[in-house]
């Protein structure tokens, strides 16, 4: 994967030829028609991304903001990334169908579909798959997953170990006994 230095989607999109800028534009103005509220974009592992912001969930796996979607241009093709569809499997037998449905054909790993032009998309079954979740939903599903994780488990066990801080109850020393007063001898007495 091809992966950029730049820190705005603008910069990226400038940085971009114009054949690949082209394409890129018109998938990204579809998730952004079609995206639920909540979710924010920027740039995330050197690529366009959309994001549930850490206002919204903070703790997750990897300290980065939870990956909704994701689209860059890449070497040879570009790719747009779809967390849903790949956690969801009714959603992607509704996005698959929607590819046929077009008689467009679908070149996709797990969440990546790849494309070398935006008309080799089915775009409406990308409207369909980018509005399907929203911001609860997607984190509700993603903290549930999670906790079903190894990893998820042990921070889980561990939380629960993890005793309050306890204050420590104010220790009073026994109060100092007082020194018998010294024996002096009897001053002499003056002549």
């Amino acid at each position: 994967m091809v992966s950029s230095a730049a820190t705005t989607v603008e910069q990226y999109l400038t940085s971009l030829p114009a054949d690949r800028r082209s394409a890129i534009e018109r998938v990204r103005d579809t998730v952004n028609a079609h995206l639920p509220a909540g979710y924010e974009e920027g740039m995330q592992y050197g690529m366009i991304s959309w994001y549930v912001p850490f206002s919204r969930l903070s703790a997750t796996h990897n300290g980065q903001p939870l990956a909704y979607a994701a689209l860059a241009a890449q070497k040879t093709k570009s790719s747009l990334y779809l967390m849903t569809v790949y956690g969801n499997k009714e959603l992607e037998k509704r996005f698959r169908a929607g590819f046929a449905a077009a008689g467009k054909k679908l070149d996709m790993g797990k969440s990546c579909v790849r494309f070398t032009r935006a008309d080799d998309l089915a775009l409406d079954a990308v409207a369909d798959a980018v509005a399907a979740v929203s911001v609860d939903a997607y984190v509700a599903h993603y903290q549930k997953t999670y906790a079903e994780t190894k990893t998820g488990q042990r921070k889980a066990k561990a939380a629960a170990k993890a005793k309050p801080a306890r204050k420590k109850a104010a220790v009073k020393k026994p109060a100092a006994k007082a020194k018998p007063a010294a024996k002096t001898k009897p001053a002499a007495k003056r002549r």
